[in-house]
């Protein structure tokens, strides 16, 4: 960036110069010179500027412009590769914009397979659940109607009891009692061989 810089200076001290020489030029075709020596030595002085800045432009402007040549290169390259990696993205997209649809109804046909396998697995589930259900259901009513039958034997056995004593109650008489305190008072008395079989 500076010999850009350096050169612009150059060019402008020159052009700044360039009025000099021309006034100086005037100034010597008054001091008498040879309008042809005078013509001469305006050639070779422009000459020397010309090789002036020659030189200049090749020292300076040429690694200027090598390297921004380079830069301008460099830059058309990486463009280049930006838009190669741009088209095959675009590309890529279309790609699967295109078969978008196609993925999408694939998806739907997946879901609702997925979904009916997932119904059936939870109408089998629940079926099984019903059947132990049903089944407990049936155990704990088997259970409950043998507890009930035991209760009731025992509910019947004490009403029969209850009713037996009442009605042993209503025929003993003193007389009564008296004759089965004396049968069991003989048979106490009885050796066990002679107990009568019953």
């Amino acid at each position: 960036m500076k010999q850009p810089m350096q050169v612009k200076l150059l060019l402008l001290g020159l052009m700044a110069a360039a009025p000099v020489f021309a006034q100086e030029a005037q100034e010597k075709t008054k001091s008498g010179l040879s309008p042809t020596l005078e013509s001469i030595l305006l050639w070779v002085n422009f000459a020397i500027l010309v090789g002036g800045l020659a030189y200049l432009v090749r020292k300076y402007g040429s690694p200027f412009l090598a390297a921004r040549s380079a830069k301008i290169s460099q830059d058309i390259v990486e463009a280049a590769r930006v838009r190669k990696d741009a088209e095959a993205r675009s590309a890529e997209v279309d790609r699967r914009l295109a078969n978008l649809e196609s993925d999408l109804a694939a998806l739907r046909v997946e879901s609702q397979k997925e979904l009916e396998s997932q119904r059936r697995h939870a109408a089998g589930r629940s079926a099984a659940e019903m059947a132990k259900i049903h089944e407990h259901a049936e155990q704990e009513i088997a259970a409950a109607g043998k507890l009930a039958r035991l209760e009731l034997k025992r509910y019947s056995a004490e009403l029969a009891l209850t009713l037996a004593a009442q009605k042993i109650q209503a025929r003993m008489t003193s007389n009564t009692q008296d004759a089965l305190v004396r049968g069991f008072v003989k048979d106490l008395g009885r050796p066990a061989s002679s107990a009568p079989a019953n």
